[in-house]
């Protein structure tokens, strides 16, 4: 368990998220995930979007902010079917993380998001490219459970996991 805060983005944010996602990506990049993050996503329209609507969380050490991460509360389109398994439950309110990113200096955001999204509500899904084995490590550590593919808008499939908080 780390020390870290979790607070609501706000626009003066959207510089440092577009540099953890530009750090991420890069990683993605230098461990072989050459397809997800692609074509400058997620972008500014989508940080400003995501504030806007309240989705997006700063990580922070003592007011320094390490890391972002989406999360969304509710059904999610791209949830609503799931192929090659199934949900280890469909009837909880689950929210899903979405755009998980750190700065160079993020070590352990992973694991403040996951803790805290866990406190939110009884569910909580996730889901990631196949070629992204650091993510698939970090929630097999975290104990979430794979349930199947999921496709996102532009069709492509995603890895989707789940874990019952109990809330």
């Amino acid at each position: 368990m780390n020390p870290y805060t979790i607070r609501p983005a706000v626009l003066s944010d959207l510089a440092f998220a577009l540099q953890c996602y530009d750090h991420s990506r890069q990683i993605m990049r230098n461990h072989s995930n050459l397809q997800q993050w692609v074509n400058g996503y997620p972008n500014e329209a989508q940080v400003r979007d995501d504030i806007a609507k309240d989705h997006l969380f700063v990580v922070e050490d003592n007011g320094t902010p390490l890391g972002v991460f989406a999360f969304i509360i509710g059904p999610d389109p791209t949830y609503s079917q799931i192929w090659d398994g199934s949900w280890l439950d469909d009837t909880l309110l689950y929210g899903t993380v979405h755009r998980l990113a750190c700065s160079p200096e993020g070590r352990g955001v992973a694991e403040a998001c996951f803790n805290w999204c866990e406190h939110q509500v009884p569910s909580v899904r996730i889901d990631t490219h196949a070629d992204n084995h650091i993510m698939r490590r970090l929630m097999q550590r975290h104990n979430y459970q794979y349930c199947g593919v999921i496709r996102i808008a532009d069709g492509t499939p995603r890895l989707a996991y789940q874990k019952i908080t109990g809330f």
